[in-house]
């Protein structure tokens, strides 16, 4: 259950998916990502993602599959979004849903950091003096790598 896709999503239908999806299910952690006013630079005033079409989906579901091999994973479903976004937008929701909290906070977790390294996406900040792109970032492979 991945998307990638440029309309916005609705947090709350998307837990309930989750939550419909039987009768094993203990624990949903879910994680939303909102677009934020600071980032390399400081007066963000939006942003714009894109994406590599097939390949970030198939990268997302080799993420899923792994946290599904690590921990008790029910169901999980990422959802991405690409274009233009305004402050406060949301850009992503990662949910899973599993019997016990701990492998759902986990898979969650590790879904979200290894988004941020692995996953074909490049973002664009838009401020009043320019634009320009983000890099990834140390801490953001160091969240990662924490999970090897």
């Amino acid at each position: 259950m991945i998307s990638i896709q440029t309309e916005d999503f609705d947090p709350a239908a998307e837990y309930q998916r989750l939550r419909d999806s039987g009768a094993g299910t203990g624990a949903i952690a879910t994680f939303t990502g909102l677009v934020r006013d600071s980032g390399d630079l400081s007066d963000v005033q939006g942003l714009y993602l894109e994406h590599y079409p097939g390949m970030t989906e198939q990268v997302i579901e080799g993420l899923v599959a792994e946290a599904s091999s690590r921990w008790d994973v029910r169901q999980a479903r990422v959802i991405h979004r690409v274009g233009r976004l305004a402050l406060q937008d949301q850009i992503v929701f990662v949910g899973v849903c599993s019997a016990h909290r701990s492998d759902a906070f986990a898979a969650c977790q590790f879904l979200m950091d290894a988004l941020k390294t692995s996953a074909p996406f490049w973002k664009k900040e838009i401020t009043a003096s320019g634009e320009h792109w983000v890099e990834q970032k140390d801490s953001d492979v160091a969240r990662s790598d924490a999970w090897q």
